[in-house]
């Protein structure tokens, strides 16, 4: 699901993402297992770069990020916080 906001556009052809607030795994995760070199982009320059508003917490540490109907994690750790989240918004 790393590439999901990649190529995501709204009806008028601007990124999903441009705009919102969101995080995803940083690129100190992605170095800490070795896979800088080895995947097709890194997910935090590709947030930055669609225009999300990045944000990030130190490395593996769970962080959600809600804005809106839009909730994203930073990293695995952080799948209890975006299903909380969810919980309280479908409340």
């Amino acid at each position: 699901m790393k590439g999901v906001f990649k190529h995501t556009k709204n009806t008028d052809g601007t990124s999903l993402i441009d705009g919102k607030k969101v995080t995803g795994f940083t690129n100190e995760e992605e170095a800490a297992v070795q896979l800088t070199n080895v995947v097709p982009f890194l997910v935090e320059d590709m947030l930055k770069k669609n225009g999300g508003v990045y944000s990030k917490k130190e490395a593996w540490a769970p962080y959600a990020v809600e804005d809106g109907l839009l909730i994203t994690g930073q990293n695995p750790a952080s799948s209890e916080k975006v299903a909380e989240l969810l919980a309280e918004r479908l409340q």
